[in-house]
């Protein structure tokens, strides 16, 4: 069985929001994430459906003083990361230094192909944002950055203007073992879905890795790739969906029958990429799910709100 890092750290909740038909409505929603006790408001970065990925959160700035910035997950492939790096810089100084930055290797394809952009093997995609994740940091901390790697290539590149935070963190998130091992041993926090290959629409990916056996797996292939970096790593789980219910066998067994043939309900409740049951049970869950594998950063969408509120209340920053 995977342990917690040596470290247990509070918990923080983010609330992932991609789309607002105004701007009435998209204040709106800042305002009662903040009022529900969200830590961080994240977009998304999709081609479809989704608002620009950094932009909303200038906006989220200037309606909240509290809440944090964030993107969960931006597609490295649409940003090069000298460029990205001015942007995020620039919302962190607008913000007073709240931005905290989610980037992963890109998985959908159709949106690579109506944008007419290759869609490189995974294997290339990674091996972009690893390189991708190295330059961002160096950056983000000041850093002149002269880089020739397979991909990317930096002469005398710096960041202007200088982030307000002395360190931004970074966050990487996606799936399969190469992806973790880039955020164990260079970002700041580890991003996990539990999920497997995409589907052929781009939008939707198989729920191959929500089994608690299989988050053990998981977690202990990042505590060995992260080795003394663990106990400075965040833990950060994107929870597919949240049910707060009297009945959560009989929600388990719905989801279940409509989406996870493979699991049964008992695993389902188990599973921390869903959260299904009543609160007290919930505020358990996610007590024994920071013991057992370390992760204390929830990412919920605005399914969430009305329902988390509180659990929110009395888990966050304990």
């Amino acid at each position: 069985m995977a342990t917690a890092s040596p470290a247990t750290r509070p918990f923080r909740f983010s609330l992932q929001a991609a789309q607002a038909e105004s701007r009435r409505e998209w204040i709106e929603l800042v305002k009662r994430a903040e009022d529900a006790g969200f830590d961080m408001i994240v977009t998304a970065d999709h081609l479809e459906q989704c608002l620009a990925p950094l932009i909303p959160l200038a906006t989220a700035a200037e309606v909240s003083e509290r809440l944090r910035l964030g993107i969960m997950v931006l597609n490295n492939d649409l940003h090069h990361p000298s460029l990205l790096a001015r942007d995020l810089a620039t919302l962190d100084l607008l913000s007073e230094g709240r931005v905290e930055v989610g980037i992963g290797a890109g998985h959908a394809k159709p949106e690579y192909h109506r944008a007419g952009i290759p869609f490189d093997p995974a294997r290339t995609r990674v091996g972009r944002l690893e390189e991708a994740v190295l330059t961002l940091r160096q950056l983000l901390d000041g850093e002149t950055v002269t880089f020739a790697g397979e991909h990317y290539v930096l002469t005398d590149a710096r960041c202007e203007p200088c982030p307000v935070q002395p360190r931004v963190p970074i966050l990487v998130g996606g799936v399969g073992r190469r992806v973790h091992r880039i955020a164990a041993q260079h970002a700041d926090a580890v991003g996990f879905t539990g999920l497997g290959r995409a589907h052929d629409d781009g939008q939707r990916a198989d729920p191959a890795r929500f089994a608690a056996r299989l988050v053990d797996e998981d977690v202990k292939a990042v505590q060995a790739a992260a080795g003394d970096r663990l106990s400075g790593l965040e833990l950060q789980v994107l929870v597919q969906a949240v049910t707060v219910t009297d009945d959560a066998m009989g929600v388990a067994e719905s989801i279940r029958r409509t989406h996870l043939p493979s699991l049964q309900p008992s695993e389902i409740i188990h599973s921390p990429y869903l959260m299904v049951g009543e609160r007290g049970a919930l505020v358990d869950r996610l007590l024994e799910h920071r013991e057992r594998w370390g992760f204390s950063h929830y990412t919920v969408r605005r399914e969430a709100l009305g329902q988390l509120d509180p659990v929110i209340s009395q888990l966050a920053g304990q």
